[in-house]
This record gives C-alpha cells, structure tokens and sequence, in this order.
C-alpha cells in the first residue's frame, strides 16, 4: 500500500479534498542502510514529508509551554491529588479488615432506611435483613497498595506524560504514534467528558455548604428547621457500607433508631430535596442552579487563556488544601477520642492479606487517585519543554499523591474518632466515605466543636478548592484534545479559544441541570457509577499499555524517552508496560466484569432497568472507541491485511521532531511544505 493511501483513510482526515490530494502520486526516499527503527532518534526511520493532508495542520509550531516547569508540576498534583484522596483512600484502609460486626435489622420505608442496631443475638429476627460492617487496617492495606502503586500505577502514570511531552499533542491526536489505535484517544475524551459533567456537582454542594457555614449554631446541627421532620434528633450515629469498590457514591447509611440525625435531613431534604427514585425528576433548585453557574464561571476564568493562566491559579488551589489538612489535623489530634479514631486507621490484620478484595481495592483506588486514562495527563505532558525530566516528575507526583492519601487518613480518623468518642457509639457507626463523609459524616464531627463555624469554613473551603483544580484541569485536558484533534481550518478549530472553552462549559452545565432537580442524585450516582467507574479506566490502562508495548514497541518508547530526558528509564518500566501492568488491568477488570452488582441507592432504591441501560450506555460509550475505531480504519484502507496494519500502525511525527532528527536522516527528507502550512507531519517508513 502507498503511503498516501494511509493518509487518506485517516480518521482525522476531511473525506473529499484529502481523497483527491492522496491521489497524486508522492515519492519515496529510500533509508540508508544501516538504518535501524530501534535507534534512539526518531527520524531515524523517517521518509515521507507530507504535503497535502489536512491532519498537517494538526500540531501547531507556536504551542504553548508551561512558563515554569513547577507549573506542570502544581497542575498535576491539582489534577490528580483530588477528593478521592481525601474521602475514598482512608475508608478503604479503615474497611480491609477484620474487627467486631454490627448487626443491623432494616425497615425499609418511603425514601429511608429505619433500622435498629444490635450488638448482641437478643432480639434476631430472621426475617429482618442484616448488614455487617467490619474495622481495617491501615498498615495491611498499605502493602498491597504500595506494590499496585509500583506495578500499576507510576507505569501508567509515567507513560502518559511521557506520550503527550513527546508528541506534543493531546486527546486524539497524541496517537500519531500508532495511528490505528487512535480510539484510545477518543475513548479519554469521552471518559473526561463525563468526569467534568457530573464531578462539578460535588463544588456545587461543597459551595452550597459553605454559604451556610457562617451562622452559629450551623443550620445542620439542629433541628426545628422548615426542612426537618418530627423524627429529626441531634444524634449521629449510623452504619454505612459500600455496595461496590467502584463508586464512592454509592455508600449506603442508616440510622440505628427509629429517629433521623438532623444532618441528614439537611442533607437529604434541604440540598437534595431528594425525590423517590430516578423516574421521579422534580423541580430545578434555583439556589442550586446559581451555585452551578457560579462555579462554572469559576472554572471558565481559571482555563479561559489555556496552561498560561490555568498556570497561575493552580499554585492556590494546589497548595491550599494542604495548609488546610495541616490546620485540621492539628486541630483533629487535639480533641478528646482522636488517638482512638487513628488506632482504627493503623490496627493490622494479616489475614485480610489473603483476601481478593483487598487488592482489588488497591488496584482500583490507584486508578482513580492517579486520574489515569482520562487524557488529561496526556494533555498536560504535551505542553512541557521536549527535553523535560517526565520520568522523575512522574516518581515525585506520585510520591506526593498517594502520601497526601495517607497523611489525609488521619486527619479524617481523628476527627471520626472524636465524633464516636462525644456521641458514646463505636466509629464503625460513623466511618463513611464517597459523598456521606464531606456532606454528613464531617458536617456532623464539625458541629461538635468548639467554634464550630470556623472549622466548617475551613473544611468546605478546602473541598470547593480541592474539587476545583481537578475540575478546571479536566476541562483543560478536554478541551486541549478538541483543539489538537481539528484542523485549523474547521469551523471549531477557526474559533478562539475562549469561546471553544465557553461553548464546552455551556454544554456541560446544560446537562448538569438533570443532577439540580429533586433526582438528581439518582443521575448523578448513574454517571459516577457507570461513567468513570474501574471497569472503563482499567480498560483504557491496559489497552494503552498493549498498544505502546507491543504495536509500537516497549523499546522503541524507551529510547524515545531517553531522547528527551538524557537516559533510558529503569528496565522494570518496559517490563510493567509489556507484562505486569497489563495483566493486572485485565486481571481487576474480569474480577469486576464477575461481581457485577445492580446499582442500588441507599439501601432501599434499586435503579429500573432503562436506569441501568443508561448506564452501561454511558460505559461502553468510550469502550466501544477502540474496537469500533481500529475496525473502521481498517475496513476503510486499502492493500492487504498486512499492508493496511503496517501503514496503520506508522508513526505521524510533528515539526518539533525535526530538530532531533540525525542528519542521515534530515537528509532524506523531501523538499518542506508550502509556507502557509502551519506544520510539518512526517511518516516513519518501515
């Protein structure tokens, strides 16, 4: 097959004008000899200048780079060190374990669960549903999530910032590496498209909580309020449990009276105004609806001038939460019951060791903290310096956060252990993660306080921030792959980039207002469940891993890389990128594929069938990317089957390879595109 016929079939290719330009018959020039693909130059096997395909137009020669290098760093630490971290990591330490069991009978009412609690067998009722909730350990988990950090983690990690540094570009078009697969790049998109859609909404209720921190007593502390009902109580005391390792949201957690802790109506019927079941839509909230758009517009500003400006404000909203966590946890270890709370965080129990869950556990929380298979990674990566050291940036990121995890485990413990300790319960009780620890659980711990109010603040204040830079950096890495994946020339491409950042916040708020209606948390557990569950990011890990590995080749990738950065990464990453990460992406997601539950809200709601469609829907649209991608463009290719995958799987270089190029190989370069082309692409020939 002609090269020219590669590009014709392209997927980022216009269907007619590219057609008839692949037509025109383009020389070849052959390689010296001697010439080896495996060398560390890429131009090494380059032969091909291409002149009249629009995807040269693709890369633009004057892109952006971070002013300071410490501004990629603070960006991903914004991205990646997010509320996971903070309300996800420490349950799941606390719940990998072995400890006592709380029997809990359930009756099932219109919108709550009414249980009572039995901590002996008087009274067992066989009829009754019973629910176990166990204590952990923070040590035995912390082995096998060190090891999937190492394993599965930093390799993913590492190789999407290295993938967006070295061909400056991101979403689509980063894979001009191998183009066939460039499903994988559509498949982020659509996966961080979701993320920035519904994620939002947690600043949203974070905002909404703020607003109503500055009275003393705080409005949840308190009953006799329009929104509270005559069996509201003071009294906090529940058991929660995760139906699922997936999704944080989908936490469950009952009262073990027949009474309703006050900041759960708060929660429950004044935020939420919570209606009967995803068919039941209800009303738009306005107060809800301005803080969406206030926090939109935050978003807007903070990305509106690309890493330039996203740049700037990252320095704040990345550092910030971590003055905060140091003053709450000063604050936490400081009040009476917390050494207890901290004990539950750290107590052993070797025996969970043998347990699959807890690894499974593990692998998931990394693929989530780390942000990996969203794209945004990438995007970032693509506006370092080309000689950047991504391999150390990589090891001090992910140093940063999975500590940050750590460390914020027992600020969250501390504080849980102060709140069973005043309300004479076992923290069990009130050990929560997901959306129930920042907006009930935490709340709760806060009015017990002195100066109540001030922690309040603080607390939400370091959520809204913590949440933000994730948020605005996933709107970054979106719309960094819109504008690389269009031609300049399109109608998307010609706009600037101000007004493609508006038109996508508009977008995203326009669907968001599905998640500020009296059901909207039943869409919004639908999008967290199914979305950007583990399964979809565990697929997108190992296919990415596979793709450079074994179609454009581990050690290819490695002297790439040792082109950038002055030296070839440790073997083990090779080893990690072609064996070990890839069998634990498909090992976890077979296990999740297996024990597949039915999306099930508080216990009680279980989601109708078209809830559930919808919901694999949303899954299997950016899984189906990759097949259904790499089926197109071979079906649409012409030549053998052999033919077709060679050329198809041929690197597209960009214009700032040119430079690296050995002069071997410059010279075999056909004459340069017409000065109005804004790049120049080259083809490797093998």
């Amino acid at each position: 097959m002609s090269p020219e016929e590669h590009f014709s079939n392209d997927v980022g290719s216009s269907e007619s004008e590219s057609q008839e330009e692949a037509e025109v018959a383009r020389p070849l020039v052959p390689e010296a000899e001697g010439s080896s693909a495996d060398m560390a130059v890429p131009g090494d096997s380059a032969g091909l200048v291409d002149l009249g395909d629009p995807t040269a137009e693709l890369v633009p020669a004057d892109r952006q780079t971070w002013s300071r290098q410490m501004d990629f760093i603070m960006s991903c630490v914004g991205f990646a060190v997010g509320l996971g971290n903070v309300w996800r990591f420490p349950y799941l330490c606390y719940k990998n374990g072995g400890g006592e069991i709380c029997r809990c009978t359930v009756l099932k009412t219109y919108r709550t669960v009414t249980p009572v609690c039995l901590f002996n067998e008087k009274g067992f009722n066989a009829s009754h549903t019973f629910i176990t909730q166990q204590h952990a350990n923070e040590s035995v988990f912390l082995i096998p999530y060190v090891l999937m950090v190492f394993f599965g983690g930093i390799p993913v990690f590492f190789l999407e910032i290295a993938l967006g540094q070295f061909m400056k570009q991101g979403g689509v078009a980063t894979w001009n590496i191998v183009p066939l697969f460039k499903g994988l790049g559509l498949a982020s998109m659509v996966i961080v498209f979701f993320c920035n859609t519904y994620y939002i909404m947690v600043l949203v209720w974070g905002l909404y909580f703020l607003a109503h921190s500055f009275t003393s007593p705080l409005p949840w502390a308190t009953c006799g309020h329009e929104w509270n009902t005559l069996n509201c109580t003071t009294n906090f005391s529940r058991v929660c449990f995760n139906h699922s390792s997936e999704s944080p949201s989908n936490t469950s957690c009952i009262e073990p009276t027949g009474l309703q802790s006050s900041v759960i109506e708060f929660w429950e019927r004044k935020v939420l105004r919570l209606s009967g079941g995803l068919d039941e839509v209800g009303d738009i909230s306005g107060y809800m609806v301005m803080c969406l758009i206030a926090t939109w517009i935050i978003v807007y500003f903070c990305i509106w001038k690309g890493v330039k400006s996203a740049g700037k404000v990252v320095y704040f909203t990345a550092v910030f939460p971590y003055l905060v966590l140091v003053v709450l946890f000063v604050q936490g270890v400081s009040l009476p019951g917390s050494l207890n709370g901290i004990i539950y965080y750290l107590k052993p129990d070797w025996s969970k060791l043998s347990e699959a869950q807890v690894w499974i556990d593990a692998a998931t929380q990394i693929f989530f903290s780390y942000a990996i298979g969203l794209g945004a990674l990438t995007a970032l990566g693509s506006y370092n310096r080309f000689n950047n050291n991504c391999y150390q940036d990589a090891f001090v990121l992910a140093l940063i956060n999975s500590g940050t995890s750590f460390f914020a485990g027992f600020v969250v413990f501390s504080v849980l252990g102060f709140m069973a300790a005043e309300q004479g319960v076992d923290i069990s009780n009130v050990a929560e993660s997901g959306p129930g620890l920042a907006f009930i659980a935490y709340p709760k711990a806060v009015s017990l306080m002195p100066f109540a109010p001030l922690w309040a603040v603080l607390f939400f204040l370091m959520l809204l921030v913590l949440g933000l830079d994730s948020q605005f950096v996933g709107v970054e890495g979106f719309i960094t792959g819109v504008m690389d994946m269009l031609p300049p020339k399109s109608f998307i491409g010609s706009l600037r980039r101000e007004v493609v950042v508006a038109i996508c916040c508009v977008i995203c708020f326009t669907i968001d207002l599905s998640m500020v209606t009296e059901g909207g948390m039943y869409v919004f557990q639908l999008f967290d469940y199914y979305s950007a569950s583990g399964i979809t990011l565990l697929w997108q890990a190992f296919w990415e891993c596979v793709v450079v590995a074994w179609v454009y080749g581990a050690d290819r990738f490695m002297d790439d890389v040792a082109r950038m950065i002055g030296y070839r990464p440790l073997p083990y990453m090779k080893w990690c990128w072609s064996y070990i990460t890839p069998v634990v992406c498909m090992g976890v997601f077979f296990f999740h594929v297996a024990n597949y539950k039915r999306l099930v809200y508080n216990a009680v709601y279980v989601y109708p069938w078209w809830g559930e469609m919808l919901g694999w829907f949303l899954a299997l649209s950016s899984m189906l990317c990759i097949p259904l991608t790499l089926l197109y463009k071979l079906l649409h290719c012409k030549g053998s089957l052999t033919e077709r995958w060679q050329h198809l799987t041929t690197p597209i270089w960009g214009q700032h390879h040119i430079e690296f190029f050995s002069p071997e190989s410059e010279a075999r370069l056909l004459q340069k595109a017409e000065e109005s082309k804004n790049t120049l692409l080259y083809e490797s020939v093998i």
